[in-house]
């Protein structure tokens, strides 16, 4: 797990944008609301990419998480996502699909 610098970004709205131009038209409009923010989070980039192309099976998603980066901003939320919905480190690793010890690593790191 790497926690990536913002100023290295890709211009993911861009390219979902062209994504959906081009290969998923239909889809524009379900995906509309998160490409007119002006500046897409992870969280908004995976949740993206989910309504896009959906579901793959779990051998690929599992090879994908492993590769996963966040910001110091998408921790936050994460980290405020669980603090919100009172879950503890188990409940919420399985709704963001990530370690219970990732979760613990940032909490021992930020806070």
């Amino acid at each position: 797990m790497r926690i990536i610098d913002t100023q290295t970004k890709p211009d993911y709205n861009r390219i979902y944008q062209d994504i959906l131009d081009r290969k998923y038209p239909h889809k524009k409009e379900e995906c509309r609301t998160l490409l007119e923010k002006k500046e897409l989070s992870l969280l908004d980039i995976i949740q993206l990419n989910d309504k896009i192309f959906g579901t793959k099976n779990t051998e690929t998603e599992a090879f994908n998480q492993q590769h996963r980066s966040y910001d110091r901003q998408t921790i936050f939320e994460i980290l405020d996502y669980q603090k919100k919905n009172k879950l503890n480190n188990s409940q919420l690793a399985h709704h963001f699909k990530l370690s219970r010890n990732t979760v613990a690593k940032w909490k021992k790191m930020f806070f």
